[in-house]
């Protein structure tokens, strides 16, 4: 009788097939390694034009009135540095987990589409910028979502695999959820930055509401995605920080002196930073009193009207 065939090896729920085995991880350093010097050659670092001079100009800090000042840009050399790490600890046997499988596809995909962004600047094509700056924060809203997936959640009741002791889940919330986060936070600001500049280089200037008041628009819509971020993620610092600095060099950007000026903008825009970094201290806050440790889901308890709690309680 010959023997029964061999049952074919579990996969890890999520995992992405290439790209959760040894060839995605090296596929994963050289794409976040060309697309890193891909953006620097893109964005005049290493000569050139720099993205600022770009496309007309509209990206400068001065091209709209929603354009953050120039130091707000230093952000990228930390997202940039996050990359860096990021591709040397998913190396690391800590690394690998259902989570970090089904997330992988997307931070990659997030990584590309910040070059391709960069190149369609540089060619001049603000409208195809708009259609690539979109999918880029798609494609970490889609991060979002799996990184808070509870297919992956982690209850505090659950001991967690030993070879991911405390050091492995702080280098993992660091070097994958901080770092997607920042990346988060600042391309919402960039997002609508970016479809300012591309409107006022094909002639709108806010009409009928005026140039001020269709930035202060935009302002409180960045802030409104924030806070929305912030109760669905259960109160993470890292999207809301880089938000809060977008906004916060919004109202620099309109108040130093120099270029497009706006008073009332300012104060909104630093108000709206405040109000960020609040509302996810708020979501914080409630994700502590939360049986599964989300605050959208002791909000969805509230709004409930008396039917099953989604938290247990």
């Amino acid at each position: 009788m010959s023997a029964a065939p061999a049952a074919p090896a579990a996969r890890r729920p999520g995992g992405p097939g290439f790209l959760s085995r040894r060839p995605g991880q090296v596929t994963t350093a050289v794409v976040i390694a060309l697309a890193i010097v891909s953006t620097f050659v893109g964005s005049g670092a290493l000569g050139g034009t720099p993205i600022q001079s770009a496309a007309g100009g509209w990206l400068s800090e001065d091209g709209t009135w929603i354009a953050p000042a120039g130091p707000a840009f230093a952000i990228w050399s930390v997202i940039y540095a996050g990359f860096v790490g990021y591709g040397t600890w998913q190396f690391l046997p800590a690394a690998a987990s259902a989570r970090h499988d089904a997330a992988r596809p997307w931070v990659l995909a997030g990584i590309v589409l910040n070059a391709a962004w960069i190149w369609a600047v540089q060619a001049g094509w603000l409208g195809a910028s708009v259609l690539v700056i979109v999918l880029l924060l798609a494609c970490l809203c889609r991060v979002l979502v799996v990184l808070e997936s509870a297919r992956y959640r982690v209850r505090p009741a659950t001991t967690a695999p030993a070879r991911r002791g405390p050091a492995g889940r702080w280098a993992e919330r660091i070097l994958l959820d901080g770092v997607q986060g920042l990346y988060l936070g600042w391309v919402t600001v960039a997002t609508l930055a970016n479809v300012a500049a591309w409107l006022g280089s094909l002639g709108f200037s806010g009409a009928p509401i005026g140039p001020v008041a269709w930035a202060t628009v935009l302002v409180v819509a960045a802030t409104l995605v924030a806070t929305a971020t912030a109760l669905y993620d259960g109160g993470r610092f890292a999207p809301a920080v880089a938000t809060a600095w977008g906004l916060a060099w919004i109202a620099v950007g309109r108040s130093d002196g120099a270029g497009l000026q706006s008073a009332s903008l300012a104060l909104t825009a630093g108000g709206a930073a405040v109000l960020v970094l609040l509302a996810t201290l708020a979501a914080w806050l409630l994700s502590r009193r939360s049986a599964t440790g989300e605050a959208r889901d002791l909000l969805a308890d509230a709004l409930d009207g008396g039917g099953d709690p989604v938290d247990g309680r």
